[in-house]
């Protein structure tokens, strides 16, 4: 953990003063626990949590809402300002500031997305198939929430066919037993002329 911090503050910003930093992989696959221990690792660098931006009503159609409220202020030098959501309360919150720190990571389904990925300095892949991922959520949610995962499972998939993240992952991100094994993504080799074929998003992991 210590060297892939050390390797995130070396690297160039990407928006403004700051590093951003995506961590992406199917729902129930450990992301905001593995952006935890990177922002630990960091010395608390801030999360943004991408649960925080979509809501019930826009489970990913929520790019507008995150360049005006985050990218842009990063993009001008200054903190962003967000308006976290209540999945309770089915509202947003008052707002919460995001510091324009040297590194920022934000996590979530989504966040190496087509819009998003110009202003990422890494994208990061949690490596595990979506099936172990849905399953581990499930449970992590228990039953009171088999509805709202019925209609997420559904949306996630719709969502990765359209606009998939994995095969421009910078860097690979497996959970062992000992913690965690970060390898080269498909993305590190990727040339930016090259497209995404459907091959690519047929694999077992998906």
């Amino acid at each position: 953990m210590r060297d892939l911090a050390a390797r995130l503050r070396g690297l160039p910003p990407s928006l403004g003063p700051v590093r951003l930093i995506g961590i992406d992989g199917h729902a129930g696959s450990g992301k905001s626990t593995f952006a935890g221990q990177v922002a630990a690792a960091l010395g608390g660098a801030p999360v943004l949590h991408l649960d925080d931006i979509a809501s019930h009503e826009q489970l990913f159609e929520w790019t507008g809402r995150l360049m005006t409220q985050v990218i842009r202020p990063f993009a001008r030098g200054e903190s962003a300002s967000y308006l976290p959501y209540d999945w309770v309360a089915r509202g947003f919150g008052a707002p919460r500031l995001l510091p324009a720190a040297p590194v920022v990571l934000v996590e979530g389904v989504g966040a190496g997305r087509r819009a998003l990925r110009p202003h990422l300095a890494l994208l990061l892949w949690m490596e595990l198939p979506r099936e172990a991922s849905w399953a581990r959520g499930r449970l992590r949610d228990g039953a009171e929430q088999r509805e709202f995962w019925e209609g997420w499972i559904e949306a996630e998939r719709v969502h990765f066919t359209a606009d998939p993240s994995r095969p421009h992952a910078d860097l690979l991100v497996l959970q062992t037993q000992k913690g965690y094994e970060v390898l080269p993504g498909p993305g590190e080799t990727r040339g930016p002329d090259q497209g995404v074929t459907q091959s690519d998003e047929s694999s077992a992991l998906w």
